[in-house]
């Protein structure tokens, strides 16, 4: 663990924020933006074919460049720089297919699957979520073994299928039929970006844990009868009003140190209203008020506390008729440590006798990773060469992403991209999706110093 944690023996030249971008980076960038690698219908295998034929183009060994395909479009990259086995393995692990998108919601001009730079920003489905980190992962490697960099450990990058939604997950399918490929001391994955404000990078995030992901049906069931003749036992009444009561709860606040780190940076951006509740919880001392106060906040609320919310709803099955039946699913982020037994109970004593609840997934646990590990310190010191001044702070998701499963299996994760946006702006997923060009060129020297550090 300590070859992990060296520090580079001198100091990395001083990064020019003003130069190009390379243009091999920008071109793979380029090219993985234009494959169309959503589900179900599209090629997830095209993709990793094109970042392949990167890096047999750059001399990499046929053996060491791997495309998996569990089916048909779902295909995955494995590709190993080997090492000199001083060193266990580390693992760049980034998901290459996107949310689909359709052009004609996209602003004139702007074709998602087309990278598109206009005023300072590269616009396309993916330019953020995860094809930046993908592209910066592939050019990187290509850089390294251009130079002829030998490493003390292999530097293995799998971009792999289905993180956003699918049939064949890719990392899940990778531990479970070619762990060897992927094991790792450790890995860095996406999670969590960086903050511009007012342009210049203030914070830099880095995700060592994320909720637990869990939903429950919510059903009441009534014998029914002709509408015309209602009565008070109605199934929608019913399901309703455990609804409302949801609505109305709030699961206890639960202040480890990524919370109240969380709370110390948002601290200083919250509205002025805000501030001295969120640095009371940074400091370990909130009051009631000040945990009521913050629920206002939704990003902080779902720092402090798992949260259960009703997502979908339907009920009855004819105009005229008393309902039978009334269905509503309910979804829970878990805080780490949250106990599933606690959950439910509180989940069904909410419901109330009225409303049958039970899960529908199981519950997947995850640790987290240390946030006091030495790995962070070599984090701190390779962002503090390209963004002086720069906060790093360990963050949690609220979300979900592939570094759950590898934590599963005893890998940390440290969830870092280098990529910052502007402050409160967040269009993953959404219209018009885009990355400052200057983020990505220095996402990408930040990522290739970033190896040398954790490999050299």
């Amino acid at each position: 663990m300590k070859m992990l944690l060296a520090a580079l023996a001198l100091a990395s030249p001083a990064f020019a924020a003003e130069q190009a971008v390379d243009p091999d980076a920008l071109a793979t960038y380029r090219e993985l933006v234009s494959v169309r690698t959503v589900h179900p219908d599209g090629d997830n295998t095209a993709a990793a074919r094109a970042m392949a034929r990167r890096l047999l183009d750059a001399g990499f060994d046929p053996a060491d460049v791997q495309v998996l395909e569990p089916a048909p479009l779902k295909g995955n990259l494995v590709a190993r720089l080997r090492g000199s086995g001083e060193a266990r393995p580390m693992l760049v692990l980034a998901h290459i297919d996107v949310v689909d998108a359709k052009r004609g919601d996209w602003s004139d001009g702007l074709d998602p699957f087309v990278l598109t730079e206009r005023d300072g920003f590269y616009y396309g489905r993916g330019s953020i979520d995860d094809k930046a980190m993908a592209a910066i992962a592939i050019a990187n490697l290509v850089r390294l073994k251009k130079e002829g960099f030998k490493p003390k450990r292999d530097i293995v990058v799998a971009l792999t299928a289905d993180e956003e939604g699918g049939t064949h997950n890719g990392v899940r399918w990778l531990v479970q039929s070619h762990r060897p490929l992927i094991e790792a001391e450790f890995a860095l994955n996406e999670g969590a970006e960086g903050e511009l404000v007012d342009g210049e990078p203030k914070l830099m995030g880095v995700q060592v844990s994320e909720k637990m992901y869990q939903s429950y049906e919510f059903e009441a069931t009534n014998a029914g009868g002709h509408s015309s003749l209602p009565r008070p036992d109605n199934a929608i009444y019913d399901l309703a009003a455990a609804l409302g009561r949801l609505s109305a709860h709030a699961f206890p606040a639960r202040l480890g140190p990524t919370a109240r780190q969380f709370a110390m940076r948002a601290a200083n951006d919250a509205p002025q209203e805000f501030r001295p509740a969120l640095r009371a919880i940074a400091d370990g001392q909130p009051s009631e008020g000040d945990l009521r106060q913050v629920a206002a906040l939704p990003e902080m609320n779902a720092q402090m506390r798992t949260t259960c919310v009703a997502t979908r709803l339907e009920g009855g099955h004819a105009d005229n008729a008393l309902p039978a039946r009334a269905k509503a699913t309910v979804n829970c982020r878990l805080l780490p440590g949250e106990q599933e037994a606690y959950v439910a109970s509180e989940l069904a004593r909410i419901a109330g006798p009225a409303v049958h609840v039970k899960p529908t997934n199981p519950l997947n646990v995850t640790p987290p990773t240390s946030v006091d590990a030495p790995a962070m310190k070599t984090l701190e010191r390779v962002a503090g060469e390209i963004w002086p001044g720069v906060q790093v702070v360990p963050t949690m998701s609220t979300g979900a992403t592939d570094g759950a499963t590898l934590r599963r299996i005893g890998i940390p994760v440290y969830g870092v991209t280098g990529l910052f946006v502007p402050y409160g702006e967040n269009r993953m997923h959404g219209r018009d999706e885009r990355l400052p060009v200057r983020s990505f060129r220095e996402g990408l020297e930040f990522h290739y110093r970033l190896l040398k550090a954790f490999a050299g």
